[in-house]
């Protein structure tokens, strides 16, 4: 039986597993976030959305507060299948977003004059990447967010300026990522103020959308191996790399 097969397998009864952010640093639901109550994925690389989330996504609402945090923390997001999940249920194995839906998480900021203008200063340039876990030793990183509850970590590098930011996290999952727009891009953009920088490091910036390209190898790709398990031999993710002080 081949690899596409035994996907197929696989995924029935978890088509529709998707996933969504329900918090920042534990902040109630909502606060700071640009968020939706759909869960449903971005798979257009040249889409706005893929910025910070819109549509063919709904029912989204804004928030006008945004978050201190200092330059060094870490910064931690919350993933769950849906804004009310506890646990599995019909279309996933566990509460944060079904354990088939393999791939990178990562995070990215983007300084702007006012972060409650979000979504619509998301697209364009501006954006730097500041974490990635990918696949390391079989390990994926939606594995990982699976094993931590759906808590995505992150730290603020401490070199960058101080400033209103959006901080963008990003979830891609993989499992269909063999057919044209098979990719899905699930990310929130949280509001946030940065202090106690010291402004020592510009990082170099990409477009959203520009950064990704539909046939990246990291985005266009079978990971399901010869006997139909989701670990290639190697992966390399999109986007630019991390920057780090």
């Amino acid at each position: 039986m081949n690899a596409r097969i035994l996907y197929g397998l696989a995924m029935l009864g978890s088509a529709s597993a998707h996933t969504i952010m329900q918090a920042v640093n534990g902040l109630p639901q909502g606060h700071g976030i640009y968020m939706p109550s759909d869960d449903s994925p971005i798979t257009d690389v040249n889409s706005n959305s893929i910025a910070c989330n819109g549509p063919p996504v709904q029912y989204f609402q804004s928030s006008s507060a945004v978050i201190d945090i200092q330059a060094g923390s870490v910064v931690t997001g919350a993933w769950l299948h849906t804004l009310t999940s506890t646990g599995p249920d019909a279309t996933a194995d566990n509460k944060v977003i079904d354990s088939s839906h393999k791939g990178p998480v990562s995070a990215y900021l983007k300084k702007v004059n006012d972060a409650t203008q979000n979504p619509s200063s998301g697209p364009g340039d501006g954006w730097f990447k500041i974490s990635e876990s990918a696949y390391t030793n079989g390990v994926w990183g939606v594995d990982e967010l699976i094993a931590n509850d759906g808590i995505q970590s992150t730290t603020i590098p401490q070199c960058i300026e101080d400033g209103e930011y959006l901080l963008r996290f990003e979830i891609l999952a993989l499992h269909s990522a063999y057919s044209t727009n098979g990719a899905q891009f699930y990310m929130e953009c949280a509001q946030v103020r940065i202090s106690g920088g010291t402004g020592a490091k510009q990082p170099e910036t990409v477009s959203l959308p520009g950064a990704f390209q539909a046939n990246h190898p990291g985005i266009s790709v079978m990971i399901w191996n010869d006997v139909g398990q989701p670990y290639p031999t190697s992966y390399t993710p999109p986007g630019p790399p991390v920057f780090t002080c």
